[in-house]
This record gives C-alpha cells, structure tokens and sequence, in this order.
C-alpha cells in the first residue's frame, strides 16, 4: 500500500453535490474545503477546494470549482454532510462567498464587532477595518417553555484557557440544550502563513494549538514536501513519529488526571502531573522544548537524544496502575459511566474524528488509515461502543499503552517512509492523527516557492458540534466532566 498522491478535478458548481454523493458511497469522508482568492490569476476569480480522503487503500481526491468574482456562489451539501455545512457558513464569514439553499445560513465564525462586508480572507480585505458598522448580537435560539432559564457560561473562564461562550437553556439541574459559541479570538493563522518561505511556517504550525505542536507542524510539513516533491529520509520518519507518540503520552496522561479530580478523585490527578513532568522532561532533553518545538523541518526532523526505553516501560506501568486504582473506584466508575453518552451514529453523522469517535465506535485513525511510516500500516486502534465518558477515558488509557510500545518498537528499529510518488506539483496535503484526532493541512505553493495558501483543519472543529449533542438531557453539573473528557481547542477551531 502507497500513501495516496492527491487527485485533483475541476468541476462546476452544478456537479458538485452529485460529484459528493458520488465520493460518500465509495467511502470517502471530506477532510476540508478551502477557499481561495486567486486575485492575482487571470481573471481574478475564487476557488474553493474540496478534499475527500478514504482508507484501505489510502485515497485523496479533490473537488476544484472556479466562482465568478462579482458573484461568488456554490451550491450547499450540508443536507449530505453536517462538517460540509459548517465549512461553508466558514466559507461565507471569511469570504463572503454565498451558499445556496444553506438549512442554516447563520454566521459562525463573524462576531458582534465585526463590521458588515469585511471579508478577512479576501486578497482586498483592509488590515484593519473599520468598526462603525457591527454585525450586531449573535441570533441565538430562544428555549421556551415553564420552568426553563438560561445559564450563561463564559467567555472568560478561570483557567489559561481561550474565550467561548456557552449557553445552558435548562430546567432545574437538567439540559434542554447547550449552544457553544466560539471564535472570540479570530487570530488570523491562515492569513499570516501568506508570503512566508516553508521553514518560516513551522512556527506559526507549532503555535496553532500550543498542546498540539507536533502534530500541525508534521502535517504542515508533510504537506509541505507533497507540494515541493521532497522525500524524506528513514531517520526523520522515525523521528517524527516518535515525536507524535510522545505528545500523545503528555497529554493523555494530563486528561486522565484530569477526569478523576472532576468527579473528587486529587489523589490520582496529582499523580498524573507526575506523570505529566516525567514526560515533560524527556520531551525538553529530546528536542529543547518541553512542548516538543524545534525538531520538524521539512526534509528533516532532528532529535538532540534518543528517548530512554527503560524509563518510558517504567512511566507506562505507572499508569496502567493509577487507571486500575481509578475504574476500582466506585465513585469513579458510577460518575463515567452513562454520563454524557454520544451514540455511534449521532458520532458518524456529526463527522466526529479521534478519540471522541472511536469512544463512540468509530474505527477511525489516520496514523493506520494515511500512514507516513510503515510502522503505522498494523497500528492498533482501539474503540468502545459505550460513547459515555468512561469509554473516552478507556479509549485513552489504551493509547496511552499502545504509544509506549510503539515508541519501544521505533527505538529497536528503522521507521521507513510509506512510498508515494513525489512531484513539485505545487500544492500538496499533509495528514496526522495528532492527540485529539486527525488534523488536516493542505497547501499552495507560488512558482518562487513561498506559501501562496494553507488551510488548516483541527479536530476540534468537527468534534465541537458533539458535545451540546452528548450533553442533551444530563444535568449541569456533568458539564465540566463531560467537556474534560472531550477536551476540545479553542485555538486550533478559532484560527
């Protein structure tokens, strides 16, 4: 199995749901759609590219349509695709381009601030607008009935942690519903890749989700070496994946503390920032950086020490015994399990990536499903068809595991890159299973080889839409569970 060269077609906006339709039956799921002014082309028109990946073998396709300037319009498939919709409204925001037919043609990502007609991703699009005609109010949906009020939650929250707004519509303890509303801090990362040279881009990569720097700087790198056609050597594979697994300890292990003192457990979460520094430590002796910045380039990836077997085996049974002492624990147990529960199909319509899926019973891992490096073609993936906390927090415990013995398998050999063939085509797609989920980076290249275009994708943005689902019908108080076992990205969803 080869790692898939992405196909590219130009197709009209008429053709673009059945095309869709078309993609979904043979098992494709879309990854992104990116949207592009192509100002400076003959013709100066907008394009938007559709990317639809699929597994076994691992296939990319993408769907380009050409948009008229004065008039920029495309046909909606959100009635055939829920993250489809939600691209689009994006579409629209940054854009302005329209969206036909749309079930839901509010704003997502424009605030109350934001004046009318400022479409920030546009070639034209002034640095900084002028304020004197807002958007206005966001149109949240009224609950209404006896008995039902409404607790507002944030943006500001008591933790080093990004602005959202959440809106509870309850009555007594009990959830009618739950709207988050994100994208306080539009931070412009896509704008700013624009004009850089590719090494340039690996800080703004780093720093889109800081808890996530190794996976978006290895798909922004991969996608990277796509467009520019370089191989990459067996050492950097390795290392990168290393890397990958790496991150993937310190923030699992971070989260199951984390759980346990959300339902009174301390004891276990201060064992588990133990952890948590041990793995810090040795990420700052492999690369400098306790994060793990520095080490990915494109056409390399250089690691200042190999990371010790011996300890990792050590750090690995530590935490098989802190999870055995929390599912021991009957407060611990009874407070995950059937809480907050996200049913496999609500998960798969929703278009739910990572942990969130596979807690679910979704089979999905890109690291097996798009490997960059064999040793990920058997990776195992473990899932649960409960979709309550207990099964996100099992879900992870497993990792956990299995990174550790990847990482012992990656130190007693050779990583080899999964073959492809390498053209400089320009434009290239780089995809992860970082920590929360696959995360997607797709690329465009100028002729003088500097970044004409990065579109970037967390998992964050399709895993939000399912957590006011999760929480439907539970009380407020197994919010803040709930939310920790989900533990989305403000900043990777808000770029």
């Amino acid at each position: 199995m080869n790692s898939a060269a992405t196909t590219t077609h130009e197709v009209a906006g008429a053709e673009l749901v059945n095309r869709t339709i078309g993609l979904f039956a043979e098992g494709f799921r879309l990854a992104l759609i990116a949207g592009h002014d192509d100002a400076a082309a003959a013709g100066g028109r907008f394009r938007v590219v559709y990317l639809f990946v699929a597994r076994n073998p691992d296939r990319r396709i993408e769907l380009s349509v050409q948009l008229d300037r004065q008039d920029p319009r495309l046909p909606t498939i959100a009635e055939i695709s829920f993250p489809g919709g939600r691209f689009e409204r994006e579409l629209h925001d940054l854009f302005g381009i329209g969206i036909e037919g749309h079930p839901l043609p509010r704003r997502l990502v424009r605030h109350f601030h934001w004046p009318r007609g400022w479409f920030p991703m546009r070639a034209d699009a002034s640095a900084i607008p002028s304020f004197d005609d807002p958007e206005g109010p966001y149109p949240f949906r009224t609950v209404e009935g006896p008995g039902v009020y409404e607790i507002p939650v944030g943006p500001v929250h008591a933790g080093l942690i990004e602005p959202g707004h959440f809106r509870f519509s309850v009555v007594g303890e009990t959830i009618l519903k739950l709207k988050p509303r994100l994208w306080f801090v539009h931070k412009g990362i896509e704008k700013l890749f624009q004009g850089r040279e590719p090494d340039d881009g690996i800080e703004l990569a780093e720093r889109i989700s800081g808890d996530t720097a190794v996976g978006h700087s290895l798909a922004y790198t991969l996608a990277v070496e796509e467009a520019l056609g370089i191989d990459a050597s067996i050492d950097a594979t390795r290392n990168r994946a290393l890397l990958l697994e790496l991150e993937r300890l310190y923030n699992h292990i971070a989260d199951l503390g984390a759980l346990c003192n959300d339902v009174g457990f301390g004891v276990l979460h201060a064992h588990a920032q133990r952890v948590r520094e041990q793995l810090l430590r040795i990420n700052a002796q492999l690369t400098g950086h306790r994060l793990l910045r520095g080490a990915i380039r494109p056409g390399a990836t250089v690691l200042r020490a190999e990371p010790d077997g011996g300890q990792l085996k050590t750090i690995a049974s530590d935490v098989a015994e802190l999870v055995d002492i929390a599912l021991s624990h009957s407060v611990v147990r009874e407070r995950f399990a059937g809480t907050a529960v996200l049913h496999r199909q609500q998960a798969r319509d929703l278009g739910t990536l990572g942990y969130v899926a596979r807690a679910s019973g979704l089979d999905h891992d890109a690291r097996r499903d798009h490997p960059f490096c064999d040793y990920h073609r058997s990776v195992p993936v473990h899932t649960s068809p409960d979709g309550d906390v207990l099964a996100r927090f099992t879900v992870r415990a497993e990792e956990f595991k299995t990174s550790t013995e990847l990482i012992a398998q990656l130190l007693d050999g050779y990583a080899r890159p999964v073959p492809t063939v390498r053209e400089a085509s320009g434009a290239g797609t780089g995809i992860v299973e970082g920590w929360r989920g696959t995360i997607v980076h797709r690329v465009e290249m100028t002729p003088d080889r500097t970044l004409r275009r990065v579109k970037v994708v967390d998992p964050s943005f399709f895993n939000w839409p399912a957590l006011p689902v999760a929480l439907a019908d539970t009380i407020v108080p197994d919010f803040p569970l709930t939310n920790k076992s989900f533990n989305l990205s403000y900043a990777g969803n808000d770029l």
